[in-house]
């Protein structure tokens, strides 16, 4: 398996790590890793390596079997050997971004109360799908709301609940389209807010800022028709 840093702290730019296989494609998996990898919409993590011997750049993370965390190459060429000690090296400022517009996403879910059906996110640009026959919130609210959000500048915690707790509060889960991992026995929820004065909590793997003001200024795009029920709404981050 592959140790997640990025779970225990999402700000870890660099680490030491120990490749422990090559793989059939051309990259590698380290026994632990500051690389997010590619899942619920958000987009594996990108950087260099470096050893003794040379440099690796890191062009996409993605999952493997079990807990693996599979590296893939800018370019192929010569890998670091298998027990070679190497240090991880992030690209901040395109995980960043993804982590102000993931934390974004959530509170997006928030000012438009409605089952997501689908969503992707970006550094430049995200979006989420919602199942809404009917607009209920014209896109000058939602921009205004955003703004009340983000500038209160709530703190944003993890925790860790069962799968069997889960199953008693199914109305953590805002997404249709994608479920929670099951089969470690244990589901990491997201807070934003506190306990006593909640603003959104939900099942997510991916990375976060830790408070809300963090993520900046953030333009509400047009609310666009994706289907019978299905509405989409895009958000971008300011430069």
């Amino acid at each position: 398996m592959t140790e997640p840093l990025f779970r225990t702290d999402a700000y870890l730019k660099s680490a030491p790590a120990r490749v422990t296989a090559h793989t059939a494609e051309g990259g590698l998996i380290l026994d632990r890793s500051i690389f997010y990898a590619q899942g619920g919409g958000q987009p594996g993590d990108s950087g260099r390596l470096t050893w003794d011997g040379g440099v690796w750049d890191v062009a996409n993370a993605v999952k493997g079997d079990g807990e693996a965390i599979i590296l893939l190459p800018v370019t192929t060429g010569p890998l670091p050997p298998v027990g070679a000690e190497v240090e991880m090296r992030l690209d901040w400022d395109r995980r960043y971004r993804h982590m102000r517009m993931h934390t974004a996403l959530h509170l997006l879910s928030v000012v438009v109360p409605l089952p997501v059906t689908g969503g992707q996110i970006g550094a430049d640009k995200s979006r989420l799908d919602f199942d809404m026959p009917e607009v209920i919130h014209e896109r000058e609210f939602i921009q205004a709301r955003m703004g009340q959000l983000i500038s209160a500048d709530h703190p944003v915690t993890d925790d860790w609940i069962t799968e069997a707790a889960l199953d008693a509060n199914p109305g953590l889960v805002k997404t249709l389209s994608v479920q929670p991992p099951r089969g470690a026995g244990h589901i990491r929820l997201v807070r934003i807010g506190t306990e006593s004065s909640l603003v959104d909590l939900q099942p997510c793997g991916g990375t976060h800022v830790a408070r809300t003001g963090e993520i900046g200024d953030v333009r509400v795009g047009k609310i666009e028709n994706k289907g019978r029920a299905n509405r989409r709404i895009s958000l971008t981050l300011a430069p």
